[in-house]
């Protein structure tokens, strides 16, 4: 029978208390070799030994490595891929102080005209789209984009639409660069007659509520400034014209649109009869053009006697169809004289024709004096001339007022009506004209 002989390798001391151990020992291990025909003692039944330390694994290759770490802890190993450098972001600044950061885009030769003027005037947040090349070859602006084969509609509204349609993302991101990061409302310009302008106008105005949303502007609505054709431009740009307003007046009514202003140049060759041919157009849009820029500029000026400030400018902005005017007041001698000149200069002057100003419901009436005037006019001359044209307008509105120093010799009332129904009178003209009753 064959036996098991152990050897101990350690023996224990024989007295434990003998010892203090500064740390626990390894675990003993029980070595066990096998002999034949020898007998076990007792003292040799258990030995212990160290536990074998393995070999240290030898490093593994860097791809190997790179490899386990994409298991183990990513989801992807990026590769080293070149970059492109980030755009850098150009916050475009107006040439003066102003209330708000206005934009425009022009549509269409008349639309073009209008954008360039308010460029002439300051404003940088600038740009134009046409379908025909030689009307953005007249603009004195840097940004414009021709839309199709830059042949022009024809006073066409349906060619324009396609044409847009086509290059829709194209003109937002042409918007975008145009206007920059930072802005307050976008107006689209825009001639009712042509091809261009009444074939784009609307979609433009849809464009601009989108770039708006994106640039999380305060406000969704967007302005719209349109320009209606004289009656002797022919029955096509009247059927146009008589169309696109009726478009726009329907969009101020769901609120999409704030505020429209009318450019109605029929009017305005009543208001300026002798105006040679070269400048008419320059007059007719710089006569609106100024005025809104005035008020942009002069609600954030300081008064000595009664400030118009940007909230009051706000409220007018947002009430849907406005009109300007501008009314000299030449006696103001006697307490009704200037409430008289507003009277009845408001109503022969307005910028507009055809449109009711009993339906306004928010006004602002800016006077702006010489010193010299300012220092002998009663204020009770002043506040009577208001009070008119509170009485003027519908029930229940509100009259914004400012008084102000200025650098001319003259006392000047200008104004502001919003809140306006329809040009019934003048969409009636159009239709005739057009054909279209």
């Amino acid at each position: 029978m064959s036996h098991i002989r152990t050897h101990v390798r350690n023996v224990l001391p024989r007295h434990y208390s003998d010892v203090i151990p500064a740390k626990p020992s390894p675990k003993p291990v029980l070595v066990v070799k096998a002999m034949s025909d020898t007998a076990a003692t007792p003292a040799e039944t258990l030995t212990s030994a160290p536990a074998p330390v393995p070999p240290a694994a030898p490093a593994a290759p860097p791809v190997v490595a790179a490899a386990r770490a994409e298991e183990q802890d990513f989801d992807v190993n990026v590769p080293d891929i070149p970059m492109p450098a980030a755009s850098e972001v150009v916050e475009i600044k107006d040439m003066f102080e102003g209330g708000f950061k206005f934009a425009f885009v022009g549509a269409g030769q008349g639309g073009g005209r209008l954008a360039q003027t308010f460029y002439k005037l300051g404003y940088r947040r600038v740009c134009a789209v046409n379908t025909a090349q030689q009307d953005l070859a007249t603009l004195d602006i840097p940004n414009k984009m021709c839309l199709g084969t830059s042949g022009g509609a024809g006073k066409n509204p349906t060619v324009a639409k396609a044409a847009f349609k086509e290059h829709k993302e194209d003109v937002l991101d042409f918007m975008r660069r145009s206007f920059g990061p930072s802005l307050d409302r976008i107006f689209v310009c825009a001639g009712a007659g042509g091809g261009t302008g009444a074939g784009t106008v609307v979609q433009l105005v849809d464009t601009a509520v989108e770039l708006q949303k994106s640039l999380r502007c305060s406000n969704e609505k967007v302005g719209v400034i349109v320009a209606l054709p004289k009656l002797a431009e022919g029955k096509r740009v009247a059927a146009n014209a008589y169309n696109t307003l009726n478009d726009l007046l329907f969009l101020v009514e769901k609120g999409n649109i704030s505020p429209l202003i009318v450019v109605d140049n029929e009017k305005i060759g009543t208001l300026y009869p002798k105006l040679a041919v070269d400048p008419f157009w320059d007059t007719a849009n710089m006569s609106v053009c100024s005025l809104f820029h005035l008020f942009n500029t002069v609600c954030l000026k300081h008064s000595h006697y009664t400030s118009f400030d940007r909230a009051d400018l706000l409220t007018v902005l947002d009430s849907g169809h406005i009109t300007f005017g501008a009314n000299p007041v030449d006696k103001f001698t006697d307490e009704t004289d200037i409430s008289y000149a507003v009277r009845n200069n408001l109503r022969r002057n307005i910028l507009t024709g055809g449109v009711d100003l009993g339906s306004g419901t928010v006004a602002a009436a800016v006077v702006i004096g010489g010193v010299e005037i300012l220092n002998a006019l009663p204020q009770a001359y002043i506040e009577h001339a208001f009070d008119q044209l509170n009485r003027m307008l519908k029930p229940g509105n509100t009259v914004h007022r400012g008084i102000y120093r200025g650098n001319k010799p003259t006392l000047v009332v200008y104004t502001i009506i919003g809140g306006l129904g329809r040009p019934e009178e003048r969409l009636t003209d159009l239709k005739r004209t057009g054909d279209l009753i």
